[in-house]
């Protein structure tokens, strides 16, 4: 199962509200989730109360395999957490194969 780490719209209109939530890759946007994380209110203005995470549970999700949107990416950046790259494991694998068959 592929799972997602996407947003899901809440508010009114014209004051967008979102939750930080864990879905299966097929879930439409603000369809049954799996697990919530945390909230983004981008109209907010003070600092530290547009944006709340559970960190441990992010890490867990990512952990395990879980791939975050675009939004979502940056938000964890913003917070120091490490976003593993799975095109760029890929790579290094492949370079390591290359150098082992060159030796041989």
């Amino acid at each position: 199962m592929a799972v997602t780490l996407r947003l899901k719209r809440l508010g009114r209109r014209n004051r967008p509200f979102y939750r930080i939530c864990v879905f299966d890759a097929h879930t439409r946007r603000d369809g049954r989730t799996i697990e919530e994380l945390g909230f983004y209110d981008p109209v907010n203005p003070k600092e530290g109360l547009n944006f709340e995470l559970n960190e441990e549970r992010a890490k867990y999700w990512l952990s395990v395999g879980a791939q975050p949107s675009e939004t979502v990416r940056s938000l964890l950046k913003s917070r120091n957490i490490q976003v593993p790259n799975p095109r760029a494991a890929r790579r290094r694998r492949k370079k390591e194969q290359a150098k082992t068959k060159a030796k041989a």
